[in-house]
């Protein structure tokens, strides 16, 4: 019997993976579709419209607001209305939260600094970290020093922490990123 528990577990962890990623992309599909089809029914002739073109409606919106955001008064309009949403209280935290993560998987300069994976010393222990900031200060905390601010994930991504250390507590590793995140993530149970 704990054979087939072991059969069935190792089944479960081979499609669960793939399983959760087709519904997440089924799930935005149909997201997208429900929240844009109905203003395109408004805005079509009534037997012009077919299913899918909500969700060809979505990604044009998105290219339509990747072109703008490069245009000057769309980024200035843009960066007024962030200042508004940071300052209701709540809201800030939430968007604010939302905006970093944004930056940090987009192709923007801050996913440069990510790039650069490491090992962080504690005493005779190593964690891998990624750097986040070469020349991190912290008001009032070690005037002058050099420190490196390095992101240590926590497996299973239930969460993480941001260090600062002295650069002499920092090796370099041959390690990519997505390898990195692989070990860190899993626990070091990542299979062959």
């Amino acid at each position: 019997m704990k054979s087939l528990g072991r059969i069935l577990l190792k089944g479960l962890l081979a499609i669960l993976p793939i399983g959760l990623t087709l519904y997440l992309v089924y799930w935005l599909g149909v997201t997208t579709e429900t929240l844009l089809s109905g203003p395109l029914k408004l805005l079509l002739p009534a037997d012009f419209y077919r299913p899918g073109m909500g969700l060809v409606a979505g990604f044009l919106v998105l290219l339509v607001a990747g072109v703008l955001v490069n245009a000057y008064l769309v980024r200035h309009v843009f960066q007024f209305g962030e200042t508004l949403l940071l300052r209701v209280p709540v809201v800030k935290t939430v968007y604010a939260a939302l905006r970093d993560l944004a930056r940090l998987m987009g192709p923007s300069a801050r996913k440069r600094e990510l790039e650069r994976v490491v090992m962080v010393r504690f005493g005779p222990g190593r964690v891998i970290g990624f750097v986040t900031q070469e020349n991190a200060s912290v008001p009032g905390i070690a005037p002058g020093e050099s420190l490196v601010a390095v992101y240590l994930p926590m497996s299973y991504q239930i969460g993480g922490y941001t260090v600062y250390v002295p650069r002499d507590c920092i090796e370099a590793t041959d390690l990519s990123v997505e390898a990195a995140m692989r070990i860190v993530l899993t626990g070091g149970l990542q299979g062959g």
